[in-house]
Parts: C-alpha cells; sequence; structure tokens
C-alpha cells in the first residue's frame, strides 16, 4: 500500500506532514491537501496525475509554469482592488524537480493552497454566475498577450469534437454493453441526430475565422476558485489541461457547467434545464474582460459553443461508458452513462431554447458597447 505520507515529505522541505487527506472532486487527478505538524507551515496541494490522460506529465508542467510566470507577471504589473487574483505556485521536491515519481512510476506534484477559499460542484447564490464569468475572462484576459505557441498541446484532440464522434463510432461498433437499454438507445439515437452540427468551430477555426489562444480547458465551476467570504472569485485552478485551443470550448464549458443548476452529477434527468438567468449573469461577467482581445468573429460563434460543449461531452461520458470507462473516475458502474445523457438533456434545453440565448447574447453585446 502506497504512504502518502512518505511521498508528501518528498515536497514538504523539511517540515514533518501531519496529515494527507483527500480533497476536491475532480474526475481525473487524484488530489490530496497536506497539513504539516508545525501550525507555521502552510498546508499545499499534492496531486497524482492521471498518466492515462495526461501521457506527457513533464510538458504539463513546463505549460503551468510558463502560464504561473507569465500571470504572476501580469498581476504585479496591475494595480488590483475588488479582486485580488490569486495563482497558485508550483513547489519543488527534494530533488529540486518540479514533480516527483515513486517507485511505481505514479507522477506526483505539488502547489500552494489558496488560503481562504471554497469551491463550488453547482452554483449556490446568484451573483456567483457573474463572478465565474468574470474570472474565465479574467483568465483568458491574462493570458491573452502570451503567445501561444510557448504552450505545449499536451491533450491532442482535445475539444475536437469531430473526432469524439468518430471515437463514439468506432466505440459503438465494439462495445459489449446493451445497446438496446432505453438510456443506450436514447443517448445514441440523440447523438446521431446532431452529427451534422459537430464540426461547426473546428470548420471556423480552419478557414481562419476564430484563432487559437491560451485556454484552461476545463473550467468547469468547480475549478472557479471562490473567496470564502463567498463575494469574489480569487482565481482558476487545475491548470493540467492549459493549452492552445479556442476560447470558445472555455465558454461553453463554463456555461453548460453553471446553467445546469442539477450539476453533472444529477439523475433527474427529465428537470435538467439551460438556465437563461444565469446564462445572461456568466456572459456579462465574461464579456467585461472578454472585451480588451475580442474580436467580432469571437462574438458571433457564442451560440454555437453554448450548443456545441454539452453535445460534445455528452459524446465523450457515453463513449467512455461504452467503452469500459478508461478515462474518468466513476463512483458506480452506470455513473458515465449519466453523465452522458445529463449533457445530452442540457443539450435538448439549449436548442428549445435557441432564440432566447441569441437575444441574451445580443443584449449583453449592446451593454457593453454604450
Amino acid at each position: 500500500m502506497r504512504n502518502y505520507n512518505d511521498i508528501a515529505q518528498k515536497f514538504a522541505n523539511g517540515c514533518p506532514v501531519r496529515s494527507v487527506k483527500r480533497f476536491g472532486s475532480g474526475n481525473i487527478n487524484d488530489t490530496f491537501i497536506v497539513e504539516f505538524e508545525s501550525e507555521i507551515a502552510n498546508p499545499y496541494i499534492l496531486q497524482k496525475i492521471n498518466t492515462n490522460v495526461f501521457k506527457q506529465p513533464k510538458l504539463i508542467m513546463e505549460n503551468m509554469r510558463t502560464i504561473i510566470d507569465h500571470i504572476t507577471s501580469r498581476i504585479k504589473s496591475e494595480n488590483q482592488t475588488q479582486h485580488q487574483w490569486k495563482i497558485p505556485q508550483v513547489l519543488r521536491s527534494e530533488d529540486g524537480l518540479d514533480y516527483y515519481q515513486d517507485d511505481h512510476l505514479s507522477f506526483w506534484r505539488a502547489i500552494t493552497f489558496i488560503p481562504h477559499s471554497k469551491t463550488y460542484d453547482k452554483l449556490e447564490k446568484p451573483h456567483h454566475a457573474h463572478e465565474a464569468g468574470y474570472a474565465l475572462g479574467k483568465f483568458h484576459e491574462l493570458l491573452s498577450d502570451l503567445n501561444v505557441s510557448t504552450l505545449h498541446d499536451t491533450l491532442i484532440g482535445f475539444h475536437i469534437a469531430p473526432d469524439y464522434l468518430k471515437k463514439f463510432d468506432l466505440v459503438l461498433n465494439q462495445t459489449t454493453c446493451d445497446l438496446d437499454c432505453e438510456i443506450t438507445r436514447y443517448c445514441t439515437q440523440a447523438i446521431q441526430q446532431r452529427r451534422q452540427s459537430i464540426d461547426i468551430l473546428e470548420k471556423a477555426k480552419t478557414k481562419g475565422i476564430l484563432k487559437e489562444r491560451p485556454i484552461h480547458g476545463d473550467p468547469k465551476l468547480a475549478n472557479i476558485l471562490f473567496h470564502q467570504s463567498e463575494e469574489h472569485t480569487l482565481g482558476i485552478i487545475d491548470l493540467d489541461s492549459v493549452k492552445p485551443g479556442l476560447v470558445h470550448y472555455d465558454i461553453g464549458d463554463c456555461l453548460r457547467s453553471c446553467c445546469n443548476l442539477l450539476g453533472e452529477d444529477t439523475q433527474s434527468f427529465d428537470k435538467i434545464t439551460f438556465n437563461l438567468t444565469i446564462c445572461q449573469q456568466v456572459l456579462n461577467g465574461y464579456l467585461s474582460q472578454a472585451k480588451v482581445f475580442f474580436l467580432k468573429a469571437d462574438y458571433q460563434y457564442l451560440y454555437d459553443c453554448i450548443y456545441l460543449i454539452p453535445l460534445e461531452l455528452g459524446i465523450r461520458f457515453f463513449s467512455d461508458f461504452l467503452a469500459g470507462n478508461p478515462y474518468y473516475k466513476i463512483d458506480y458502474p452506470k455513473h458515465n452513462l449519466y453523465r452522458g445523457l445529463t449533457q445530452i438533456k442540457l443539450t435538448e434545453s439549449i436548442e428549445s431554447q435557441k432564440s432566447e440565448i441569441n437575444i441574451i447574447i445580443k443584449k449583453v453585446i449592446e451593454k457593453l458597447n454604450r
């Protein structure tokens, strides 16, 4: 059995470790909070990177150093008042590296814990929506002057929806799951009916209409850090998936996470709704920062990303279920099946409110231009 205290000690700079406890609700990596015997020493976050997903963890660490250094420099140059932006710092191991590999060749890293912070799996207060949008917009704005070529693409094909559809087709032909089950049949039909719309963002990128920028890759609500006072955001965490990409991937992911008030682990499938009020609040917060770097074409594809990212994630969850759950961690056998259905139901709700969402987008843009 692995001794987590021994691993935690590698990043402890000689300070005796008191406890190592599971922390957070991530679907990919194993995350722990490390506390010390001395009350003077600050706790830190220890993570075992899932190398089945992140196959080049050293490049992930290079990306993290690049964006942390860039954002830290930007923060120092700004006179921050209302929002005191924070970003975790990477800790070095006793060998002087920013990672540690144990005897099982597992890849570990440690980052500073931001005090007086908390996260939410779903929105709990009305102002959280605007703050979540602000946080993502601020993150993108802080990185908008970073040359995207300095980042490694550590997740080839990530958020490339047409590729996920191809993987779905392959898994569907090879699965041993019962495809006559009501939910699997429903998910399969829903995906097949939406095949023609799956490449809209990639087509825009190929044509040069949308350009790649530094993106977070997984800006769901649970990765947005709030102050414990619950009055404002402190930053965005979980930086493994930072890479070159379309900011629209992040916008869609943030909205699908915030606007489904039941959360992605609900089983009340018939009650899943894309909340328009929250959508408007998130977009207000986001575009208040993104207007600094947004181009005309970026505004034109806002509805498309709102629609596409839940559909993409539905395909990914459902495909993972059909393949035997190799990617996402699960708590029970049908966990990824239900996650997939949740995102498909959210997609359907977005489709049914397309006109209303486009009106909201128009109003938010008009407000910015006043």
